[in-house]
């Protein structure tokens, strides 16, 4: 298991909870093991695990969002298809335990099996350690996602604003630099700074270096309205 649980950027400390995610029921039930050895419960928590997670990163990171646009992003952000990328990203299908049945039928590229397999692994990493660790692993999992709502415009894309109103001006050049990268690699934290014209405009704070540049031109957006009293 140590390829998936370096992909998923953690090791856990009671294994038997790792193959209960990766145990479909097909599997469980021709060992004659029932539910409690599937991943199915798992599932049922990290759903929950999962819909919290993304409902706080909205709540924290998009003040200005109203609750109906929230809960769209949110259904975006947790349904099938962003946690079979997710699921693609951690190569999970060859790590499943399926039955004979599933495993003839491509149950190992089926989305629903891997979407509830990736919920299981978030329940698990929860009982493995804490809220904290598996709110981080939900995150980094759903980056790629949280991207891609974002370039649909579903969310505001601050650096793109920025650059559209420093450009209404000639002679504009704008610069995103990384002030700092500190904790530990699975908890990272990185500072970057926008500057125009090679003059600090804002700085921001974020879990990776493309939200830390959305978040300095976010205060650079901020800045410049205040100076020109919008």
């Amino acid at each position: 298991m140590t390829d998936l649980e370096q992909n998923l950027g953690y090791t856990f400390h009671d294994k038997s909870l790792l193959q209960a995610a990766l145990t479909h029921s097909s599997y469980a039930n021709e060992a004659g093991r029932g539910a409690r050895f599937c991943n199915e419960r798992l599932e049922f928590l990290g759903d929950s695990v999962l819909g919290f997670t993304v409902a706080q990163y909205l709540y924290k990171h998009y003040p200005d969002l109203p609750e109906g646009k929230m809960t769209k992003l949110r259904a975006e952000l947790v349904c099938e298809q962003s946690l079979v990328r997710a699921a693609d990203r951690l190569g999970l299908g060859a790590h499943l335990l399926l039955g004979r049945g599933e495993e003839q039928g491509g149950g190992r590229q089926r989305p629903s099996i891997l979407a509830d397999a990736v919920e299981a692994l978030f329940a698990a990493v929860l009982l493995d350690s804490d809220i904290d660790r598996a709110q981080q692993v939900v995150l980094v999992l759903l980056e790629e996602s949280l991207w891609a709502v974002e370039r649909s415009g579903g969310v505001q894309d601050h650096k793109t604003a920025l650059q559209e109103l420093v450009q209404q001006k000639s002679g504009q050049s704008l610069s995103y630099h990384l002030l700092s990268a500190t904790g530990p690699d699975h908890q990272k934290e990185f500072e970057a700074e926008v500057r125009l014209n090679d003059v600090p405009l804002g700085a921001g704070m974020g879990r990776s270096k493309k939200e830390a540049e959305q978040a300095a031109a976010a205060q650079a957006l901020r800045q410049l309205a205040a100076e020109h009293g919008t």
